[in-house]
């Protein structure tokens, strides 16, 4: 065969590197990825033949001579869905494209999406179909579920599903989560201050938020609550985490201060 043009594709598939690494407690994993850029370069003959015999993966669009043997063997990859009529047959001066095992005429070798012929663009192969790069980046990107926008790279994984960093944000106050510990209600994410001024429990010492966001210990009585540091004696202001004590009206009081009230 007399190939006068060829393209040498330097990577022919779309290859996507994905590394989940965990992030501190509370924090969503980050995911990373890095894709090759998919390169077209007109070589001649001798890569040509180099490349063939290296079984290396390689597309090649050459003209069809007058006389070439090609003619004869030649069955358009298309089928019953070439678009020039005819699988079966190549017009001498036309050219073909030759992928692995398969040809095509040069208008059949065309994204299977937007129809648009490859020529000596890039594309992607995926289970016998051919992608041009547009069409193959909105068919399988990863995309983010709240914007729907594709993810290129640094995106973040919660809950099995991908995120912008910049999209993966506190649902009251859009602080970036991305690297952060928080905490989540009905399946909705919040930084750790947020969800306290919303729904925590207030320790009725401080009235601050009770988290429990890594790990904060508290105390429980009937209806009310403290953190550890707060649930101290009213009299003399020692811890009583861990010891007994008594109720004076809204004020909690150790054993001993109970016994000098009474004397």
């Amino acid at each position: 065969m007399a190939a006068e043009v060829a393209d040498k594709f330097e990577s022919r598939l779309h290859i996507s590197k994905t590394t989940t690494s965990s992030g501190r407690p509370g924090s969503p994993s980050t995911t990373t990825t890095t894709t090759k850029t998919i390169v077209t370069k007109t070589i001649g003959d001798d890569k040509i033949k180099s490349a063939l015999e290296n079984k290396e993966d390689v597309a090649i669009l050459s003209s069809v001579l007058p006389g070439d043997d090609a003619i004869k063997t030649f069955r358009c990859a298309q089928g019953d869905k070439c678009l020039l009529g005819n699988a079966r047959e190549i017009t001498p001066g036309t050219k073909k494209m030759e992928y692995k095992t398969r040809q095509w005429h040069e208008k059949c070798f065309c994204c299977c999406v937007c129809k648009t012929a490859i020529g000596t663009k890039s594309f992607i192969p995926r289970e016998q179909e051919i992608y041009c790069a547009t069409c193959y980046e909105e068919k399988f990107a990863t995309r983010c579920v709240k914007c729907n926008k594709i993810i290129t790279t640094g995106g973040v994984t919660y809950k099995n599903e991908p995120w912008h960093r910049e999209c993966f944000t506190c649902t009251h106050c859009n602080t970036s989560l991305a690297g952060q510990r928080f905490t989540s209600r009905d399946e909705k994410p919040y930084c750790a201050e947020c969800f306290g001024e919303l729904f925590a429990k207030r320790c009725v010492a401080c009235s601050r938020p009770i988290t429990g966001i890594g790990g904060t210990r508290f105390i429980s009585f009937e209806d009310r609550h403290w953190h550890n540091d707060c649930f101290i004696c009213a009299s003399c202001k020692s811890s009583l985490v861990g010891r007994g004590f008594i109720t004076d009206g809204e004020d909690i009081i150790c054993p001993e201060c109970a016994k000098q009230k009474l004397m």
